[in-house]
């Protein structure tokens, strides 16, 4: 993995990580349905206008369901229910089963990419994900699996999805292409959120909008062109491990924060974490179709 790819993963990694408080924050005054639609509707905007600077031009009729889908998966379903399910589920069990994406990431990418990974590679993501158990384990509230739980699994699936099936795309298009196009994609369906939107954002306080615009941004715009741009130079099991980095990243982040003190378990389990994800990267080989040739232009 070269020098660009991790790079664009670092500048991915620390977004994202900050998201969850970001989330918590802005839930404190939006309803998850509004708190999706507000953020994706900052990201699409700060797509476009750079999509109009640079004349990106449409993606080809014969892509348009492909990349419908994918936004509704990756950007729609993954948002929405990550969103929701966090209202009710605390956040130690939220982690571990966010956790589960790279395990589904690695499953989808040997049966769909026909990437194949060595034992130590697999090794690596127990380890890894042990270490978000101990993380989770270590969060306050105790370890309740609350009705919620589901739609955090079923956000960790749909994002898997989002990963793998992206991949061909970069035959044809940029990863700023595509990601611009899935998530206008994916915030389209948010719309149905939209009545009521105006009246919280008036009564929301400035704090937690500017969180909430944070949120598209960052974590929901320029952290998911970086991220696509990552996933088209390698292997998708090899990039996804570093997302079990995000919840020791996160729990720094909220202690910086939200004035979350960390237990000593999480953060043991955030060191067993980053030595999984050294060993996937390190002796976990991973035998991957031919990568596709890549346009650079904007």
């Amino acid at each position: 993995m070269d020098y660009r790819t991790l790079l664009a993963i670092v500048a991915t990694l620390l977004p994202w990580a900050s998201a969850f408080a970001g989330i918590r924050a802005g839930l404190e005054a939006y309803s998850p349905g509004h708190l999706t639609l507000l953020r994706f509707l900052v990201a699409s905007l700060t797509l476009l206008i750079y999509a109009l600077a640079v004349r990106m031009p449409l993606p080809r009729r014969e892509d348009w369901p492909g990349i419908f889908a994918l936004g509704f998966v990756g950007i729609t379903v993954y948002h929405t229910a990550l969103n929701f399910g966090q209202v009710t589920v605390l956040a130690g069990p939220a982690a571990l089963l966010i956790a589960c994406g790279p395990v589904f990431t690695a499953l989808l990418s040997r049966s769909l990419l026909k990437e194949e990974i060595s034992s130590w590679g697999w090794i690596g993501i127990a380890m890894a994900f042990g270490g978000v158990a101990l993380i989770a384990f270590g969060k306050p509230g105790g370890f309740e699996l609350q009705p919620g739980a589901l739609l955090i699994l079923l956000s960790a699936l749909a994002t898997s999805l989002y990963f793998v099936l992206q991949k061909p795309f970069y035959r044809r298009y940029t990863a700023l292409q595509f990601t611009a196009y899935s998530i206008w994609a994916g915030t389209l369906p948010m719309l149905l959120f939209l009545p009521g939107l105006a009246q919280e954002v008036a009564a929301a306080p400035l704090s937690t909008t500017l969180a909430v615009i944070y949120l598209g941004v960052l974590p929901g715009g320029l952290s998911y062109v970086s991220w696509s741009y990552a996933l088209s130079r390698a292997p998708a099991t090899r990039v996804t491990s570093f997302l079990y980095v995000n919840p020791l990243i996160a729990t720094l982040i909220a202690f910086v924060w939200l004035g979350e003190v960390p237990a000593l378990l999480s953060m043991i389990g955030g060191a067993v974490a980053l030595v999984g994800v050294i060993v996937v990267n390190t002796l976990g080989k991973v035998k991957s179709a031919p990568r596709p040739q890549l346009r650079v232009e904007g």
